[in-house]
């Protein structure tokens, strides 16, 4: 059975938005898909959902915030399927406080989940990675690129993240080694309600309008077609385009515009 399945992914945070679109969508593409999510009965729901689109899936518990864990779960993968092929490092939480507001613990779990995750878990999936001449994915942001008001800790974990891609992918330009940057703009999904206030609480409610947003499934297909073609980097949404395209020519103007932006959300700390 696991010849018809030869490539295997690994997706972090798989159990909603795109992480599970990404899993789902490559379930149908004959990939062995491997995904980690905290939630245990989340988990092994959406790995039934996923064997129902006629793919073959492995739940694992994980806590990307956890070396061990990351470890676990890169070791038991190898034990099971031989090989790792894409590893998509899609973990993560976000946050809505000023910082001369907020704990500074909240930022420390911003940088665990969002940056340290990714680290963990691109450590042990590497040597696999390099024999197969795989893939790694960053899901990072367009925070990754400009600080977004009343996000720093979100912001400085993608700036993180991203810096630490683009050093793997230097320090493998003669290896094979395949690394994509992934910056899907706003994405519906459920990111904002999870996001953490000053405190370290859920806010459990969207700050935006998410009818208005990229579907977490249009936001995978792009995804997976950057992955195919082995693209260094993607940017979605037109908002996203231009916020990277005026943060290398117009930075102040973009300063404003974000600026304006985020005072317009609700309940906006601005």
């Amino acid at each position: 059975m696991l010849k018809d399945y030869m490539q295997v992914v690994i997706i972090t945070g798989a159990t909603s938005g795109i992480g599970k679109a990404l899993a789902i969508q490559y379930a149908t593409q004959n990939f062995t898909v491997v995904i980690a999510g905290r939630n245990k009965n989340v988990l092994l729901e959406t790995e039934t959902e996923i064997n129902k689109f006629g793919g073959r899936s492995k739940a694992f518990v994980c806590d990307v915030t956890i070396e061990a864990d990351c470890k676990n779960l890169i070791q038991e993968t190898l034990k099971l399927y031989s090989r790792i092929d894409i590893l998509i490092c899609n973990a993560g939480i976000s946050m809505r406080a000023l910082f001369i507001d907020v704990d500074l613990d909240v930022l420390q779990k911003l940088m665990n989940t969002n940056f340290w995750g990714a680290v963990y878990c691109t450590k042990y999936a590497l040597p696999s990675l390099l024999i197969n001449k795989g893939s790694v994915v960053a899901i990072s942001s367009i925070a990754g690129k400009q600080g977004l008001p009343a996000r720093t800790g979100y912001s400085a974990s993608k700036f993180a993240l991203e810096g630490f891609m683009e050093t793997l992918r230097a320090e493998n330009l003669k290896t094979g080694l395949h690394v994509l940057i992934a910056r899907p703009g706003f994405t519906a999904s459920n990111i904002r309600y999870a996001a953490l206030n000053a405190t370290g609480k859920m806010h459990n409610q969207s700050s935006r309008d998410e009818s208005k947003m990229m579907p977490a499934e249009i936001v995978a297909k792009h995804i997976i077609a950057a992955v195919h073609k082995r693209k260094r980097s993607i940017t979605l949404t037109l908002q996203g385009k231009l916020a990277v395209f005026l943060s290398k020519f117009f930075p102040r103007l973009l300063d404003n515009i974000v600026y304006n932006e985020m005072r317009k959300e609700k309940n906006a700390p601005l």
